[in-house]
């Protein structure tokens, strides 16, 4: 009865292992498969995309197909994000990246026709010159109202983008240099197309002076109505503000 017993439990040990081998099998079989998809479409190889402003996570999927690429992420990072969409005949980098602005993420290759995504970092850049680090004293109203003075006069340039009609919420990523090197439209304005101006308005955005280095980032800038009593102001003597 004994022996019977562990002839039993030696073919559930073996059924068990055979078990884990084919997983593993099929997991080999699978990693070893999809670098065959590179030969479609690398990445700077030129295709014409025509993807609209929608969900990440569904676009994503929309330029997976399109670009032959592979996504490796996971749902929870894309999860309440949007992209403003991407048109146009570009490599498939190119349109990643369009496709990646103002959702505060980047992309990471983990091949070259696969890639992951992470949360926003800034770059190290060097400093403009003659220009030095700023200490903690500037990280209050100072260096606050320099931000705010710089996205007024960029917002204010358009008739899309002038604040007191709409509620939105953004976040920019500042380097070293004063530069914005990433955004996320956290919040939409209830407009496809004043969002996207939105994004674009602060892509390239430079704040006059380095941020202090103890600035925490990212920087969140919220945009609200006139009837909040709180809006920003735009005035005849302020313009876009160059890159």
């Amino acid at each position: 009865m004994q022996r019977g017993r562990a002839r039993d439990g030696h073919r559930g040990s073996v059924f068990r292992a055979r078990s884990v081998l084919r997983g593993v099998v099929c997991l080999w079989l699978l990693m070893w498969l999809m670098p065959a998809r590179a030969e479609v479409a690398p990445p700077q190889a030129w295709n014409t995309y025509d993807i609209a402003a929608q969900e990440l996570s569904s676009a994503l999927d929309a330029f997976s197909r399109s670009s032959g690429m592979a996504v490796l992420v996971d749902r929870q990072l894309t999860r309440g994000r949007r992209s403003i969409g991407v048109q146009g005949r570009l490599t498939a980098t190119q349109a990643l990246n369009t496709l990646l602005v103002g959702t505060g993420l980047m992309a990471r290759y983990a091949r070259a026709d696969a890639f992951t995504l992470q949360v926003a970092q800034v770059a190290p850049v060097p400093l403009p010159p003659g220009a030095a680090a700023s200490g903690s004293s500037q990280v209050g109203s100072s260096y606050a109202l320099a931000i705010q003075s710089a996205i007024e006069r960029r917002l204010c340039a358009s008739p899309l983008t002038r604040p007191g009609g709409y509620r939105a919420l953004l976040q920019v990523w500042i380097g070293r240099d004063g530069a914005v090197q990433h955004s996320r439209l956290v919040t939409s304005s209830g407009n496809d197309q004043r969002d996207a101006a939105l994004v674009d308005s602060v892509q390239h955005l430079r704040i006059e002076r380095s941020p202090p280095s103890s600035l925490r980032q990212p920087v969140t800038l919220l945009l609200v109505p006139d009837s909040s009593g709180k809006r920003m102001e735009c005035t005849q003597q302020q313009g876009a503000l160059g890159a």
